[in-house]
């Protein structure tokens, strides 16, 4: 009699890209937002300022997009210096 091993795959697709969201909150500075993006993302001043701008006006800004565990990175590091952020799927 053999043995047979059953392997289970997780339903979430790794190898579709996830984005990073951040969404507008009344407490942040702006100034203080384009600093966040600069730090964590390394983004030049003009970029952080046009997604810090995006957020403000629109409510939200798609901030980065990527591997699943890089997105859950970023957006834990965004949360950790206040911003309000999320994860979604890319479609």
């Amino acid at each position: 009699m053999s043995d047979t091993l059953t392997v289970t795959r997780e339903a979430v697709s790794l190898d579709v890209p996830w984005n990073v969201v951040v969404h507008d909150d009344p407490v942040n500075l702006m100034e203080y937002v384009v600093y966040v993006f600069k730090k964590v993302f390394g983004y030049p001043e003009p970029h952080a300022e046009r997604l810090m701008m995006e957020v403000h006006q629109s409510g939200r800004s798609i901030v980065w997009s990527g591997e699943r565990e890089k997105a859950e990175f970023y957006a834990q590091q965004l949360q950790s210096l206040q911003l309000r952020a999320a994860m979604e799927k890319a479609e």
